[in-house]
């Protein structure tokens, strides 16, 4: 069982909180949603995600999958479901009008191996010895410019667009995740979070933070009072996972 700690916060300017996070110990199976909308939209977006996520994942349980290429197809089927729920909900019009949501998760299998699957703009981090690397890329309209070479980091960082994601589950008929995989070691940490924490707190900071003597309890906790203390514009959710030492079986001679 690896060490894991939770939280999410509505900030300091938001009235509701329209994040929604999973932390299942059990399946080893943890879930960021930050949800996009008018009204209560975004919160119900993300709850849905979420719900449904987990509830696939107990009907269908996921250490019955065994092979990479099918665990990404058991996630796109996933995923999947959700998207066409939130689009039926959507198309109804009134308060759920055009609401939709990020998703950034993660499974960790007992071959000390981790998959990250994301759509939007909520991110995976993996921190390892001195090291944060960001496992996921943002699906924005500003990193799309990025990319191209078209604006500087600086100029991102404020830029008017900065918020308008490009890929959501609920956005459109055509779903399309990213999805990652890489092995794992005991002492690693891996990090899901929404963009009310890494707008707040920046890579250097979390990465410093990362190294200082904490538990991943305190760590997390630090990590959401960092971002209220910069700001708090937007929901705050973190979620860590810090791999242990698997134990091994006993093997008589």
């Amino acid at each position: 069982m690896h060490q894991r700690a939770c939280a999410t916060d509505k900030g300091r300017e938001r009235m509701t909180n329209e994040d929604f996070i999973l932390c299942s110990g059990t399946e080893d199976l943890y879930v960021v949603a930050d949800g996009v909308g008018g009204h209560n939209s975004g919160e119900i977006a993300s709850r849905m995600a979420v719900e449904y996520i987990d509830a696939y994942s107990k009907k269908n349980p996921i250490r019955n999958v065994l092979d990479e290429k099918a665990l990404m197809e058991y996630f796109s089927a996933c995923l999947e479901g959700i998207n066409q729920l939130i689009l039926r909900q959507s198309v109804q019009g009134g308060k759920n009008a055009g609401m939709a949501t990020t998703v950034v998760l993660a499974y960790l299998t007992e071959k000390d191996k981790a998959y990250v699957v994301n759509i939007g703009d909520s991110r995976a981090y993996l921190i390892r010895d001195e090291h944060l690397l960001q496992i996921t890329e943002d699906h924005t309209y500003v990193n799309e410019l990025l990319k191209q070479g078209s604006i500087t980091k600086a100029e991102a960082k404020n830029h008017p667009e900065r918020n308008m994601i490009t890929r959501a589950i609920g956005g459109e008929e055509k779903l399309i995740p990213d999805f990652y995989t890489f092995d794992v070691y005991p002492g690693d940490r891996i990090l899901l979070c929404s963009d009310g924490l890494y707008n707040e707190v920046s890579s250097e900071e979390i990465r410093g933070l990362a190294q200082e003597p904490r538990t991943v309890d305190e760590f997390v906790k630090e990590l959401v009072r960092r971002a209220n203390l910069y700001g708090g514009k937007d929901n705050i959710s973190v979620v860590c996972i810090q791999v242990m030492q698997q134990k091994k079986e006993n093997v008589n001679e």
